[in-house]
This record gives C-alpha cells, structure tokens and sequence, in this order.
C-alpha cells in the first residue's frame, strides 16, 4: 500500500471515530504518532468519539490509580521490612528486665483504668495490644492464660456471645474465665459505626502485687534512683 492510499485510509477511519491505536490496529501498520496527528489535522470528529475519548479517559485514571496504590503499597512494605530488619537485633540479647521495662511502660497506658476491679486489670480494643501484654506476662510473670479471667465492655447492638468467641481465639483465654457482662446503657438506641470494633477486652488476674510493681517501675524511671 501506497503512502497516498494508506494516507486516505487513516483519514476516513478518523473520520469514522476512530482513536491513533484503533487506527494502526485496524490497518496492522506501525504509523508514528506524528504522522497520524499531521494527515487527520482538520479532519471532523463525530461525538461519539469525545464520548469514547472520555470513557477511555476514565478508564485509564482508575489504571493509574491502581498502579499508583500498588507502588505505593510496595515501597511502604519495603520500607516497613527494613525498619524491621534494623530493630531485629534488640530481641536478639532482650532480658527480663527490658520487658519488665516494657510490661510496665505498657501497664502505665492501658492498666488500672477500672478501679472498681482491684488488682491487676488491663483492659483494650486493639488484639494488638492485647496479645503482646499476655507475651509479657508469660515472659515476666509465667502467667498463662487459662490463670486470667477476662470481660468485655460492650454496646447495646452487639452480641456478646460472638464478642467473647472473638477475644477467647485471640487471647487464648477460655471461654469458662468469661465473666458475665452487660452493654453500656448509654449506647441503647444508637448504632456502632465502626464495623470491626470488638469491644474493650478487660483482662484481670495475677495479683495485686505484680500490679504494684508494674505501677511503681515508670515512678521510679520518673523520679530516677
């Protein structure tokens, strides 16, 4: 083919709507972008091109789109495993006393708040949280889990019973150490937003005297020797 015919056929599949890549893969040519752009200068476009154009536009956004928040999601994963790599050596000496030290920096943040239980109480929605103050007691302590009991404070719309299925597999706590509990009155008629909130896990247990020396460890990092 001629370049005048090929020229003519470019001109009247653009004239038909048809996109530079619908073009080439119609004519099964390798034509430059430039070449295309100068021969269909002028040439009338229909309206369902523009509206092509623009699905097409869309389209692509989303692609990238995706693109970007699987790069993203990529560059932070090698970020996070580096800075894992770095911190990696701190448990390869870890004694007692560093996680006593933590036990009790984690106590000072989450412990004591329900003063109607005495003794030795943590209590957190985060399983997070959760499962590393049960580690440190085993560790510290040789608390197990089946020595604790547990509850869970809740709202009025949730189930308690699929609650303490839930904080039973992720704190290994046997369902029998579940005292009986009730909803938070205040939150009758109205709605948890949040779908994945679990309710505050409280676990209590271990006496009172590992209590007083998780409180007494930050007053003296405070006060110092």
């Amino acid at each position: 083919m001629d370049r005048a015919k090929l020229k003519e056929k470019v001109i009247k599949l653009r004239k038909q709507g048809k996109t530079y890549s619908e073009i080439k893969n119609s004519l099964r040519k390798i034509i430059p972008e430039s070449t295309l752009s100068y021969w269909c200068k002028g040439v009338p476009l229909p309206l369902k091109y523009y509206k092509k154009i623009k699905i097409l536009n869309e389209i692509n956004r989303e692609k990238g789109r995706k693109i970007a928040l699987e790069i993203n999601k990529r560059n932070r994963e090698k970020y996070l495993s580096e800075i894992k790599r770095r911190n990696l050596v701190l448990f390869k000496n870890v004694n007692l006393k560093a996680m006593k030290l933590a036990l009790a920096m984690l106590y000072l943040g989450e412990g004591g708040k329900w003063k109607s239980h005495p003794g030795l109480v943590l209590g957190s929605s985060d399983p997070n949280i959760i499962i590393l103050y049960l580690k440190l007691l085993n560790k510290c302590y040789h608390l197990k889990p089946q020595d604790l009991k547990c509850r869970i404070s809740y709202r009025a719309d949730q189930d308690i019973d699929n609650l303490q299925r839930f904080w039973s597999r992720v704190a290994k706590i046997p369902l029998k150490n579940f005292y009986k509990t009730k909803p938070d009155p205040r939150t009758i008629g109205k709605k948890t937003l949040k779908k994945d909130y679990k309710g505050v896990c409280v676990i209590s247990g271990g006496g009172a005297e590992i209590q007083l020396e998780l409180e007494i460890i930050p007053k003296l990092i405070f006060l110092g020797p």
